[in-house]
């Protein structure tokens, strides 16, 4: 089974997010925050999709994908950041610094799954 990592610090967006990468048959796994998230990509784990939400404390999600493309191991790595933010400057940043896609909180099943299938899509080719 496929592996996401979801980096959120609501409790609630995460059941919901999970049951939504359960559907779409991934096996999910929460981060409380980035910085638990990069420890685990120093301890060498490696996930097939990542989902980022951008405003977290202490470490932003943006400066969580800053690294993660900063990686070469993680080149191959689908990320989609996930944000209540929807000013245009925000998008245009993640997708500068190599999100693969960018929803808006509340996030539908739809919208998830169109938007993994083009991060999936533009990573393995």
């Amino acid at each position: 089974m496929k592996t996401a990592w979801y980096v959120e610090d609501d409790g609630e967006m995460i059941q919901a997010i999970r049951l939504l990468l359960q559907l779409l048959d991934y096996d999910t796994r929460p981060f409380l925050d980035c910085k638990r998230a990069a420890k685990a990509i120093l301890q060498g784990e490696r996930p097939d999709l990542m989902l980022i939400d951008i405003n977290m404390p202490i470490v932003s999600g943006m400066d969580l994908l800053k690294y993660v493309r900063s990686r070469s191991d993680f080149d191959e790595v689908p990320v989609v950041m996930l944000s209540s933010e929807v000013a245009d400057a925000s998008v245009n940043e993640a997708m500068k610094l190599g999100a693969d896609g960018y929803l808006f909180k509340p996030v539908t099943i739809e919208d998830l799954e169109d938007k993994i299938v083009v991060a999936v899509r533009k990573r393995s080719m």
